[in-house]
């Protein structure tokens, strides 16, 4: 069996033989993807588990030759029968493909499950804790150094004392205590301090005649604790070492509660119950809190104790969540309920400690102050054993950071920890199996219902549109809609509708959402968050609130703040973690619309350079549209941009696939950054932005954004008073008029434009306004008139000296003489078309050429040739990613099969071709749909097909 062998040296160990997985960084970088196997694992996670905090500016190229290497050697397994082992690239980062039970910790834990079933024989039991036992080969990620190395190895060296002591437990109830002596020896000469282990030594000698060396194990552990912890003993221990002074024999399976403990130790009468009072009305929340309920289950019971850690941003209810649902589940913690308020970002930055904190933990047990030693590890360890044998919630509200809960955290099966933070705490998760849960804003209905429960259903339900502004303008952030409710339950006369203005106002949305005191003022708990970033992620936050968009990029957000990319990459990383961002989808980044109102108000009362910070961004988003633009084929708008200002990095984008998924995951903030560049005077940005945007407007038919980019286009050129820009403004305005069927307004539009080319001088500016009235022409049916226009661009093409755009223009002088009956002619200027275009590099030129010789060979009943000319067409179309062009030519496509009496055929593209335009959403979906129904079963002889325009 394949295995992955991490209990130990890090390898891979094959029947027979085993692999080096290579140097310590690499073998580092195998088991930080290892330990989740089966679970996509971050770069940036990574990269902190094998770096740390701090990582070499050479990190990350680093990582990308590791897991190079590491696939190289995961394919060498691949001979290996019924084995799996695949390093995959995921949209969550890299994962390791394999079984669980391949990698040799995951399997010790499973095995120590089964072990633990209440109904097992002992001698099963005995069985799968050896065989758990055995896997471990030594030093846990043996040679691996690093904080994350370090904190795992401690944390998996709890998991082995746990089992070893319960083997141990299982051999004596077997009979066989001296089997467990060598193995319990060894492990506490290894860590000397382990209570449990000692108990355990102690009992398995004593039970195999061998007092004399368990009470001298006893003095070992005493002095130690003394020496080095300043301690005495825990209470199990003493009892132990007692019962054997006396001469007793020892139970060789220990009850679940100790005996009583010494008059100086903690009561056991005594239970905590410190939650706060929970909130009323509690809303929503029902699948966090079904998540949370999954750590209850009768399993848990007997597995080591359950660490959640709940984070989210300031305001979204992480405490109210926690507090709620410890009340809810207390039954099931009777030996008490902790709680703390860690004060992680409290203004006044007096975090708690953790040691101040766990004198308050072991006072509120009753434990006598002589008992309480001075270190934090000692203080720690008399925690984690009065905690052993009891079931405890404790609560951990407001973290910091991971090391602040560190020490809090219990150690025994039956209990569980919540913490909750601002920051996602991800080292929990690696080091302590931490299950990590992130709370986002309400849904619109829990917030439309936090809203009903605290004003009255009668209040509510007289203004519902108001109460759904509320909870939009809230953006369903629960402190926001709690401050809300509270002024209105205050204002019974106040009508919802006024209070729902107020929160329209985005320059007064956050004056609205003032309660009267720091902790429900929205501001105030935001500026808790912001106050703890470093100088240079809090500037960051601030002018991500002057970007007009729905989520920004790293690349972009580095030229916002004119910072490289691997330098914005770590700062939103570290917004990332605060929740005062979200990476919503792998790469891109977002915050609600409060934060962002906030990071707006920080950015105009701090930030001077501000202008030039939305020059930077405008400047980024204009030279990568125009590259992505140039990648999609000749454009038609020669665009001459200012050079980019310093510190501006525009992506690279490799390929015109990788040009049309810019622009389509950038579509919503490019029109947003077309308003906000009128907004504020950047009238060039603004054209040029709506220009680069046109040719990805024509293709995927958005045709109304199409007009709308430049309706605002033509308004910023008539302020610059730049005919160039007007002339490209009134071209396009005329394109998109004629493609949303508006023939005498694109007709003004365009005639205009070929007015402005004229007087400017451009010769290309003009021929590609005449092939836009030519298409005008068409679609009126006036084909002598459009081939006027086509003829007259060929010429000026040919005078600008653009062979591209001149093949195309020839096409056009093509599909004029089709229309006008003449296909030979029709077809031997396609073919001129083709050859003249070949090696321009106009793909899309070359499609629509395929797709006049198809539809004049359909027309000479030459189908075969109208057929894979129509085939080369749609082909094209599909690569270039326009699906209207390639939704008509599968219908055309269709038509030709149709006529050949090739009705399967027809059918299928038909059908295809239905579909894009259903996707798509366009009218001609209606009449293709029409003409399946009818065109299918009569003869092709007597079907009528509508003519092109």
């Amino acid at each position: 069996m394949l295995q992955v062998r991490l209990l130990g040296s890090v390898e891979l160990a094959l029947p027979g033989r085993t692999i080096d997985v290579g140097p310590p960084q690499r073998r580092a970088v195998f088991a930080a993807l290892a330990v989740d196997t089966g679970r996509p694992v971050s770069a940036d996670v990574v990269i902190k588990r094998v770096w740390g905090t701090g990582p070499p500016e050479g990190a990350r190229r680093s990582l990308y030759s590791h897991i190079a290497r590491l696939r190289q050697i995961c394919e060498r397994t691949a001979d290996v029968p019924g084995e799996r082992l695949r390093l995959l690239r995921r949209s969550g980062g890299y994962l390791l493909e394999a079984d669980r039970e391949q990698v040799d910790v995951h399997r010790f834990r499973h095995l120590v499950h089964r072990a633990r079933a209440a109904r097992l024989p002992d001698a099963s039991k005995a069985s799968l804790l050896s065989e758990a036992r055995a896997l471990w080969l030594g030093e846990p990620l043996g040679g691996l150094g690093g904080p994350w190395a370090e904190r795992t190895r401690e944390a998996w060296r709890r998991e082995q004392v746990d089992a070893t002591v319960e083997w141990a437990r299982v051999q004596a109830r077997l009979g066989e205590p001296a089997a467990a002596i060598g193995p319990l020896s060894t492990l506490l000469g290894e860590q000397p301090l382990v209570e449990p282990l000692a108990e355990a030594l102690m009992r398995a000698l004593h039970a195999a005649g061998r007092g004399a060396e368990a009470l001298k194990c006893y003095a070992s552990v005493r002095r130690r604790l003394s020496e080095e912890l300043g301690t005495d003993p825990g209470a199990a221990l003493q009892d132990v070492h007692q019962l054997i002074l006396r001469g007793q024999a020892l139970d060789p399976s220990p009850p679940v509660k100790p005996a009583p403990s010494p008059p100086t130790g903690p009561r056991r009468g005594v239970v905590p119950a410190q939650l706060p009072v929970g909130t009323r009305g509690f809303t929503g929340r029902r699948e966090e809190l079904s998540r949370l309920d999954t750590f209850l289950g009768p399993e848990r019971v007997s597995a080591p104790v359950v660490i959640s850690a709940v984070s989210g941003t300031a305001g979204v209810g992480k405490t109210t969540l926690a507090v709620h649902w410890g009340h809810r589940v207390r039954g099931h913690f009777p030996d008490g309920q902790l709680y703390v308020n860690l004060r992680g970002f409290d203004p006044s930055g007096s975090l708690r400690d953790p040691a101040e904190v766990l004198r308050g933990f072991l006072d509120a047990f009753d434990v006598a102050p002589t008992r309480i030693p001075v270190g934090l590890e000692a203080q720690a360890a008399l925690y984690r054993s009065l905690l052993a044998d009891r079931r405890v919630l404790v609560v951990l509200d407001n973290a910091r950071d991971a090391e602040q809960v560190r020490p809090l955290l219990p150690g025994a099966p039956g209990c569980l920890a919540l913490i909750t933070s601002r920051n996602r705490l991800t080292s929990l998760a690696a080091a302590e199996s931490a299950h990590l849960l992130t709370l986002d804003v309400l849904t619109p209905a829990e917030a439309r219902s936090l809203l009903i429960d605290r004003l009255g259903v009668s209040r509510t339900a007289t203004e519902p549109a108001a109460v759904a502004d509320i909870a939009s303008r809230c953006a369903g952030l629960p402190l926001a809609l709690a401050v809300v409710a509270a002024r209105a339950a205050a204002q019974p006369n106040l009508p919802l509708a006024a209070l729902a203005g107020e929160l329209g106002d985005a320059t007064g949305r956050l004056d609205a959402l003032d309660g009267g005191d720091p902790a429900s003022r929205v501001r105030t708990v935001f500026s808790r968050s912001y106050d703890a970033l470093g100088p240079a992620a809090a500037r960051l936050f601030r002018l991500l609130g002057l970007h007009p968009g729905p989520d920004v990029t790293a690349p972009a957000a580095a030229s916002l703040a004119g910072e490289t990319p691997a330098r914005a990459r770590a700062l939103l990383a570290e917004l990332t973690r605060t929740h005062l961002l979200a990476e919503t989808v792998p790469g891109r980044y977002s915050f609600h619309d409060l934060l962002r109102a906030y990071a707006g108000e920080l950015a105009h009362a701090e930030d001077e350079d501000r202008r030039h910070a939305t020059h930077r961004m405008l400047d980024h988003y204009l030279h990568t549209a125009l590259e992505a633009q140039r990648l999609l084929g000749p454009p038609a708008d020669r665009i001459l941009p200012s050079p980019a200002q310093p510190r501006v990095t525009p992506e690279r984008l490799a390929d015109r696939a990788a040009a049309m998924a810019w622009f389509t995951a950038e579509h919503p903030v490019l029109l947003a950054a077309v308003h906000l560049a009128l907004a504020v005077g950047f009238d060039a940005h603004v054209w040029q932005l709506a220009a680069a945007l046109a040719t990805f407007h024509q293709r995927r038919v958005l045709w109304s954004e199409w007009t709308t980019t430049h309706t605002t286009a033509l308004y910023a050129a008539r302020r610059l008073a730049d005919p160039a820009a007007l002339a490209c403004a009134r071209r396009n305005l005329g394109n998109a008029a004629s493609s949303l069927g508006r023939q005498a307004e694109a007709r003004v539009h365009l005639e205009h434009a070929v007015q402005l080319y004229r007087d400017l001088g451009d010769l290309g500016g003009e021929a590609h306004t005449r092939l836009a009235l030519g298409r005008v022409a068409t679609r009126r049916g006036l084909h002598t008139e459009a081939l006027d226009h086509s003829r007259q661009a060929v010429k000026l093409f040919g005078a600008a000296g653009d062979l591209a755009w001149q093949a195309v223009a020839l096409n056009n002088v093509g599909w004029g003489q089709a229309g006008l009956g003449r296909y030979e002619e029709a077809i031997a200027h396609g073919r001129q078309a083709l050859a003249l275009g070949e090696g321009t590099g106009h793909i899309y030129g070359e499609a629509h050429t395929w797709d006049t010789l198809g539809y004049a060979h359909h027309h000479l009943g030459q189908y075969d040739e109208a057929a894979a000319c129509y085939h080369q067409a749609a082909v094209l179309f599909h690569e270039l990613g326009d699906r209207y062009y390639e939704a008509d030519i599968l219908a055309h496509l269709g038509d030709t099969h149709h006529a050949a009496r090739n009705r399967d055929a027809a059918r299928t593209n038909w059908s295809r071709s239905l579909e894009l335009f259903e996707e798509l959403g366009h009218h001609d979906a209606e009449p293709l749909r029409a003409r399946l129904l009818d065109h299918l079963d009569k003869d092709p002889a007597d079907s009528a097909l509508p003519e092109r325009d």
